[in-house]
């Protein structure tokens, strides 16, 4: 039921919309470095991206977007639809790994974005649409208000 590829208007520009591929994966790592959050934490090693693309991919619960512009890869997110009990049954939509390429960031690109996402999480019949975000990114917060999410909990992760 999915409806890519896509195309997005941005205001300024129109970017396209598909599921990710193998051969996005550089690009996509790229993109998850491309923040002072993501620079800490990720790796130069493929290997493990690739594999982890490789069980995202075969997953039908799951769908991995890139965005372009041009041949470029400039956004990224991750979707899962979560079948659950809760809420009379609710399915939900989690999106996570939200990136926009730093150059790109304010022109539209997250927002056109989400209008899909929401779009497809409705398509898809899912009631919430939820996220989480670093409480040390206030600016992704900002802009998460603005497109109407509104920060109802608290989320806790155990490394391991």
């Amino acid at each position: 039921m999915t409806s890519l590829p896509a195309t997005l208007a941005t205001g300024s520009t129109t970017v396209g919309l598909r599921r990710a591929t193998a051969d996005d994966v550089p690009a996509l790592v790229a993109l998850l470095t491309d923040d002072p959050l993501g620079r800490d934490r990720e790796s130069p090693d493929l290997g493990p991206y690739r594999r982890a693309f490789e069980a995202v991919d075969a997953d039908p619960a799951q769908l991995l977007l890139a965005v372009t512009h041009g041949p470029d890869v400039v956004s990224t997110a991750q979707l899962t639809e979560i079948p659950g009990l809760s809420r009379g049954g609710t399915t939900r939509l989690q999106v996570e790994a939200v990136r926009v390429r730093a150059d790109l960031r304010g022109q539209g690109i997250g927002a056109a974005l989400f209008t899909w996402t929401v779009d497809e999480a409705r398509r898809r019949g899912c009631g919430l649409v939820q996220l989480t975000t670093d409480t040390r990114r206030p600016e992704a917060h900002r802009f998460y208000e603005r497109l109407g999410f509104t920060a109802s909990h608290v989320g806790f992760k155990l490394p391991l």
